[in-house]
């Protein structure tokens, strides 16, 4: 398929889960969000793991806030600050060293460490839909594809349950993760 019509097909996706997410309720959102990560948290993978990539979700993504605060004391957290066209990755140093970025309005670690992609053990990260290959479908932007290009971390999607579809549209840049985890997968 030409590049426009997989362009095409990733903004139908993207369209269809933004109306489901919309529907899911908050205590929905959140109770699902505790199931996946309890998943999470018994993989080997993330057991072993002394630094590991999150991201401060958003509001319409699984809820990774209550996760990153649990572990911040036992385990190194990185964050992503966008950077112009890349993800630079800092730690996560409490609730008072976030902020908003300009850019995307996601908070943003203030640390001034950076944390390079080798240093990373196991990547959690987020996305609209995904398929049972580990194919994952993004905002968009690249910014993932281009830092799971770089890291040979263990690469761990989450999601909501209908999230998953059969077969997301892939393009030749697109970089798969290693498991997708939502609270039935």
């Amino acid at each position: 398929m030409n590049p426009e019509g997989i362009i095409a097909q990733k903004n139908a996706v993207r369209k269809a889960m933004k109306e489901k997410k919309r529907a899911l309720s908050e205590g929905k959102k959140l109770n699902d969000s505790e199931i996946i990560f309890n998943r999470v948290e018994s993989l080997t993978q993330f057991k072993v793991a002394k630094t590991i990539l999150a991201y401060w979700s958003l509001p319409d993504e699984v809820d990774t806030h209550r996760f990153i605060t649990k572990w911040a004391n036992e385990k190194r957290i990185a964050l992503p600050v966008v950077a112009g066209d890349t993800l630079e990755l800092r730690f996560f140093n409490g609730l008072n060293n976030l902020v908003t970025s300009d850019s995307f309005g996601i908070q943003e670690p203030i640390a001034e460490e950076v944390v390079t992609p080798e240093e990373i053990d196991l990547a959690i990260i987020p996305g609209v839909a995904f398929d049972r290959k580990g194919n994952r479908l993004g905002r968009g932007k690249g910014f993932y594809d281009r830092f799971l290009n770089q890291t040979k971390a263990y690469k761990v999607a989450v999601g909501f349950d209908f999230q998953i579809l059969e077969e997301i549209p892939v393009a030749s840049f697109d970089i798969p993760v290693d498991i997708v985890v939502t609270t039935k997968n």
